[in-house]
């Protein structure tokens, strides 16, 4: 099963995010800011899915994707940046840094599952279809 890593200062949209992706058929890890989300990362080594928030304390999603794509091991790491940041200029800078797919606040299980469909990442039958 792919783990899904979920990054979001705010405690209810993680909890959120969290209850989408496992709907969707996957595990799900949590963090609240970026480098919480690379010390999690550091024991998840089967996380496939990053959902990274822009704004947030200590290190900010943009921040975290850069870490990310700069280091090799995190080459397979499929990023969504999930924010409310909607300024084409962002969708721009974000995907410069290495996200793979960008989806604005809110977003639903439907969203995610095309987003996920999109960046090549198995969606379970199960969740797919609903049974």
């Amino acid at each position: 099963m792919t783990t899904a890593l979920v990054v979001d200062d705010s405690r209810a949209m993680r909890k959120l995010l969290q209850r989408m992706v496992e709907h969707l058929g996957f595990s799900a890890i949590e963090a609240g800011h970026g480098q919480e989300a690379l010390e999690v990362l550091e024991s998840h080594q089967d996380c496939g899915i990053a959902l990274v928030d822009w704004n947030m304390p200590v290190m900010n999603g943009l921040d975290l994707v850069k870490n990310l794509r700069s280091q090799r091991r995190y080459d397979r790491l499929k990023i969504v940046m999930v924010t409310s940041e909607a300024s084409p200029r962002n969708i721009y800078e974000a995907m410069k840094a290495g996200a793979d797919e960008y989806a604005m606040k809110p977003v639903t299980p439907e969203i995610l599952h095309d987003k996920f469909s999109l960046m090549g990442v198995q969606v379970p039958q199960t969740a797919a279809t609903g049974a």
